[in-house]
């Protein structure tokens, strides 16, 4: 139940308990463009910032970040949902990519640190700054919409049947392993390398020599999406 709200993940202001007060949250959504909703405590909220620049959609891509506690996906009913959920929520907004994992799966996958230009120390930077530069590797989760599905070709229909499971209305789940918890792991990541070998290497950003995709979804295809 939402309980907290703010445009940024601070969740500073209450929602009184009964009816969701709506306005509040559209009202602070209106004026800071972006909206973040908690329950009682932070281990599940979620964070809505859409696209900026409507002359250059795919330049700066929205995001929709839903944070919840790993141990829920222990759960075999949860998980279960959470391939629906993400997948209608795909639908709603005509998003091309969804991925879910651990956060520090996420965060080793999408930021380097690389050397700052004056020489001293380091800068955080981005691996792939968004989807229209390719995809920063695999997750536990990886769903893919019809862009990258058709990028993929006859590779992803190829995938074994326990890991690729079309979802409809051209979306795709790439699934290495059965748990987020095996991400990091040795197992995990042999695996995630198997799929990508499979997938096409040049579709993923290459985490040892540190260089971009080189196959890229059609740009046109994502021209007029929002994520």
């Amino acid at each position: 139940m939402p309980r907290r709200y703010e445009h940024v993940p601070s969740f500073g202001r209450q929602l009184a308990p009964g009816p969701i007060d709506h306005g509040a949250l559209i009202a602070t959504y209106e004026e800071h463009h972006s909206l973040c909703i908690a329950a009682q405590t932070d281990s599940d909220y979620l964070c809505i910032s859409p696209a900026r620049f409507d002359d250059q959609p795919y330049c700066y891509n929205g995001d929709i970040a839903w944070r919840a506690s790993a141990k829920w996906a222990s759960k075999p009913a949860w998980r279960a949902a959470h391939v629906e959920q993400v997948a209608e929520l795909m639908r709603i907004v005509n998003s091309p990519l969804a991925e879910a994992s651990l956060g520090e799966d996420i965060e080793r996958k999408t930021r380097r640190l690389v050397p700052a230009e004056d020489g001293h120390g380091s800068i955080g930077t981005f691996t792939v700054r968004n989807y229209s530069a390719g995809l920063s590797g695999l997750f536990w989760r990886s769903f893919f919409g019809p862009p990258f599905v058709r990028m993929f070709g006859e590779r992803l229909a190829s995938l074994p049947e326990d890991c690729r499971k079309p979802l409809g209305e051209g979306l795709v789940l790439v699934q290495p392993y059965e748990l987020p918890t095996e991400a990091g792991t040795e197992q995990g990541d042999a695996r995630e390398r198997a799929l990508i070998e499979q997938l096409g290497p040049g579709c993923f950003y290459d985490h040892v020599h540190h260089t971009p995709p080189t196959r890229l979804p059609a740009l046109e295809d994502l021209s007029k999406v929002i994520h």
